[in-house]
Formats: structure tokens, C-alpha cells, sequence
């Protein structure tokens, strides 16, 4: 929301979508920004994700590990070209690390997009990838970031 504190909701959001990614299933896959502040949050959001260490999750400063197997990369792989064929906006991310020490391993960038479409039903908005994709939503009104939330399948 437009009068959110973002020097909390930021670091909040960057933790969930990427600290916990891959490690657990309540990771933040999806974002719903009120138009007003969404350049904004995206802009610090942004800043965020370029100081994610990837690396040795037994090392201290790591934020990011690999994904648990390639499998695992293949799923956020076919994710990201998912989104990119269907038109999203890729903000960050969305590839391999090319950095010679990450190349042997599952180390993704942490991605952030903007579909094309909002429509929940689509696997971008309900599928977990336990990989650091998050996608991001634009609304006007909040009842319409209430409408797309509660409309996405229940998985059982």
C-alpha cells in the first residue's frame, strides 16, 4: 500500500522471496504492490537483490544456496521460460550465475517478474517452484489484490 513502510516491507519481502527460498514452502513467490508505491518498493527491492551472496550456505554471509538438485533447477528453468515466452517483465534474475565458483552448482539468480496476465488460475501464480522467483502483481485497488489472492487454487 501506497503509505506502507518500506524500510520494513522491503527487507521483508527480499528475505522471504530469497533467504527462504528453496528451503521451505512458505518462501514468497507472490508480491501484490498498490501502483502508487510499486516503483518505489521495486526500486529498493531491486537494490536488494544485487547484494545477494550466492555461495557455501555454511558460510555466514551466504543469503542464497544452491537449489537441492538439478531437478530442482530444471523447475525454476522451465519456470522462468514460462514467464519470459508468455511476455513478463523480468526485473532481476532469471538465469544461471555465471561466476566461475557457482557454475558447478544449482546457483540461480533470484528473479523478479512482472507477468503479463494476473489471472490466478495460471500455474506462475499457484505452482511452488522452491526456487527464489518472485512474481509481482500491480493494482489499483486493494480489493482487486484481495480478488486475484483468494482466487488462486487451494493445493491439497
Amino acid at each position: 500500500m501506497a503509505d506502507a513502510d518500506l524500510s520494513l516491507a522491503v527487507p521483508a519481502v527480499f528475505f522471504g522471496a530469497v533467504g527462504t527460498a528453496g528451503q521451505r514452502c512458505t518462501s514468497t513467490r507472490r508480491l501484490y504492490l498498490q501502483r502508487k508505491a510499486a516503483d518505489e518498493f521495486l526500486e529498493k527491492l531491486v537494490k536488494l537483490y544485487a547484494t545477494v551472496q550466492a555461495g557455501d550456505p555454511l558460510v555466514d554471509s551466504t543469503l542464497l544456496g544452491p537449489l537441492h538438485s538439478r531437478a530442482a533447477y530444471e523447475t525454476y528453468r522451465t519456470a522462468v521460460d514460462t514467464l519470459r515466452s508468455s511476455g513478463a517483465e523480468i526485473i532481476t534474475g532469471g538465469n544461471k550465475y555465471t561466476q566461475e565458483s557457482l557454475r558447478a552448482g544449482n546457483f540461480v539468480q533470484p528473479t523478479i517478474t512482472i507477468p503479463q496476465s494476473t489471472d490466478p488460475k495460471l500455474g506462475i501464480w499457484s505452482t511452488e517452484t522452491f526456487a527464489p522467483i518472485l512474481n509481482v502483481a500491480i493494482f489499483d485497488e486493494l480489493e482487486q489484490a484481495i480478488e486475484w489472492n483468494n482466487a488462486v487454487p487451494q493445493v491439497s
